[in-house]
C-alpha cells in the first residue's frame, strides 16, 4: 500500500509575480481585517477564517476566475444578485456561513463591503 499525501492550500501569496486574484485575495484580507479592533485570521486547511468572537466571514483560496467568501448574513435579508451573490443554506461548503459572495474585481469588494459589515455585525 502507498499512502499519498495531500497538500494543504494556501489562500494567497504564491512564488512569482503576482496575479490579479492574488491582488484581490490581498484586499479582501485588508478590508476584512480593518472592519474593526479585534479581528483575527485564522489559516485552516480549506479555507481562511475571520473572527470576532465567532466567524464571520470564510475566504477560501482562488479558483480559475473568482474568489468565493462565505458571510454570516442571512440571505432572506439581501438581496441575492446571480453571479454575484448565492443562497449555500443547506448546501455543504468549506466555511461558515449561508450567504455566499463571488468576488471577481476590485469592484465587487466595494461591492460587497456592506455586508461585511453586516456579517461582522453579526458576530
Amino acid at each position: 500500500m502507498r499512502r499519498v499525501r495531500r497538500r494543504s492550500t494556501v489562500l494567497a501569496v504564491k512564488d512569482g509575480p503576482s496575479t490579479a486574484l492574488d491582488e484581490l485575495a490581498q484586499a479582501l484580507d485588508e478590508t476584512l481585517l480593518g472592519l474593526g479592533d479585534g479581528v483575527n485570521c485564522v489559516q485552516r486547511k480549506t479555507y481562511r477564517a475571520y473572527q470576532r468572537l465567532r466567524n464571520f466571514a470564510c475566504a477560501c483560496p482562488p479558483q480559475k476566475t473568482k474568489l468565493l467568501v462565505y458571510l454570516k448574513v442571512d440571505p432572506k435579508e439581501v438581496d441575492v444578485v446571480p453571479g454575484f451573490t448565492r443562497d449555500v443554506t443547506g448546501l455543504g461548503h468549506h466555511g461558515t456561513g449561508d450567504l455566499e459572495v463571488q468576488l471577481r474585481t476590485l469592484q465587487d469588494l466595494d461591492r460587497a463591503h456592506d455586508m461585511f459589515r453586516a456579517s461582522y455585525a453579526a458576530a
